[in-house]
């Protein structure tokens, strides 16, 4: 078995943006199976996606809405378009060293080209293969989350 390199420390966050129910249940299943200890945050559109990371509206309160370690973006959103959420992202300086896994079924050279144009850390199009899928969450869920490391800033509250 592969040791766990983050044994000991605080469940990460992950911010799940992802408008389709179902897709969101496969992820949050998928990820809750894998051996890295973390909380999901799910939201269904863009503009929460924003309010969450900007601590705005709902989300106003930092202390209880903490900062992702990883945020996974869909870019089909209602309210705001996701390749807008994640320039918005990469744009900000308080929130572009999270990293941002663009998780679609759009394999669109335009959107690819796009994201990575707007700093993407990684761009990845959805199987429909169900045990591909799950696979592939694992795999990701421990890269992104157990091997990749990131700056501690990434954890404070404000």
């Amino acid at each position: 078995m592969t040791p766990n390199p983050l044994a000991g420390r605080e469940p990460l966050l992950v911010l799940l943006v992802e408008d389709n129910e179902d897709h969101a249940e496969l992820i949050k299943r998928s990820l809750a199976e894998n051996r890295v200890e973390k909380r999901i945050i799910w939201v269904d559109n863009g503009e929460k996606a924003l309010h969450y990371l900007l601590h705005q509206g709902e989300y106003h309160d930092p202390s209880t809405n903490q900062r992702p370690n990883l945020i996974l973006l869909d870019l089909r959103l209602p309210r705001i378009d996701g390749l807008e959420v994640l320039r918005t992202i990469k744009g900000n300086p308080e929130l572009q060293q999270i990293p941002v896994v663009i998780l679609t079924s759009s394999a669109a050279e335009t959107d690819i080209a796009k994201a990575y144009e707007f700093h993407a850390n990684s761009y990845i199009v959805k199987p429909v293969d169900f045990l591909k899928f799950t696979r592939l969450m694992d795999d990701l869920g421990f890269y992104w989350l157990g091997w990749n490391q990131q700056p501690n800033c990434l954890n404070d509250t404000r």
